[in-house]
Formats: structure tokens, sequence, C-alpha cells
């Protein structure tokens, strides 16, 4: 395989000359970041902690736990890496069954939703790119499930997430009030 002679590398960042000390290290065993019924989360790598690069996330998902229904991001991509057990991922245009080692990525704008229907846990490691401020939804979405409504829409849409199921309560109200059947 041949190579272009000019490869197109993004800005450097980084400006000194001779390195710097400035990795993180986080041990597999440290306690999840957060825990709810059927979900951990480890908060592996935030927005915050990589500049705004990325946010890396390993989850873990209890038996029978629906995960996420079908949204997009408009700002961020996201990927799923299957780590352990059998998790349903939907790709836009349909489910298909991930396993140890596969990995789905979804560009902005890109339809998708995941959920385990085993009787068995499954984990996974999700990466937002750019890095968003992920933590406040993970800590807060329940709750916001819980409200419902227009607090809800409004929750999601403030951490860049757009539910099929939202637009569709907001198309019906928009021909509510036209009039429309």
């Amino acid at each position: 395989m041949s190579y272009p002679e000019h490869l197109e590398y993004p800005e450097a960042r980084y400006h000194g000359d001779k390195g710097e000390v400035s990795a993180v290290f986080r041990r597999a065993d440290s306690p999840p970041d957060l825990s709810s019924p059927g979900v951990t989360t480890h908060y592996l790598a935030t927005q915050e902690s990589t500049g705004g690069e990325f946010g890396l996330y390993r989850v873990e998902l209890g038996a029978r736990s629906p995960g996420a229904r079908t949204h997009f991001h408009k700002a961020m991509s996201e990927s799923f890496y299957v780590l352990s057990g059998e998790l349903e991922l939907f790709n836009g245009e349909k489910w298909v069954t991930g396993r140890a080692g596969d990995f789905l990525y979804v560009p902005a704008g890109g339809l998708h939703a995941f959920k385990n229907v085993t009787d068995e846990p499954t984990s996974m490691l999700m990466l937002f790119s750019p890095g968003a401020p992920r933590e406040e939804y993970f800590e807060r979405v329940a709750e916001m499930a819980r409200r419902g409504g227009e607090e809800l829409r409004r929750f999601r849409t403030r951490h860049d997430s757009y539910f099929v199921e939202d637009l569709e309560d907001l198309e019906d109200l928009d021909d509510r009030e036209s009039g429309a059947p």
C-alpha cells in the first residue's frame, strides 16, 4: 500500500519541545461513578478531562435493561464497543445483535438506540466525539423521564439528544394546533 507524501494531520495543540507529564491512569477496579437500578456507569474520560476532545464511558446494563430509545445527536458522534454479553443496537435501519468485540459508529445525525434483551448483563464502551458534558445527562435522565412532558424534551435538547418520540409528539401538537387531521 502506498501513502501520499503529505499527510493531513490536525493542527498542533501542544507547542512544547520536550513533552510533559500529563497522562491520567484509571484502574479497572475503580468504583463506578454512577449506579442506578440496572445501569452502572464509569466516567473513563470526560469532556472536562480531555479538553473537549471526546468522552469515554464504560456502561454496564443489567438483564432486560431498556437502554435508550431511538434518537440522534446534532453536535457529536456516538460509538459503541461491546465488551461482554449481548447488546441490541439499532443502526437507524434495523436492530443488530452486538457481541464482545463488535463496534457501531453513529455519526452526528445518525438514528440509533440500544437495549439489553437478554437475561444476562452486558458491558460496553460509549464514545462521544467531540466530548460533551454527558455526566449531568447520565445522572438526571431517569429523574427527568419520570417528570416527562416539556421538561423532559427541554432536558434532552439541552443535552443534544433528539428522540424520535419527542419529534412525533411535537408534530402531533403542531397538527392539532393547525387543525390538521
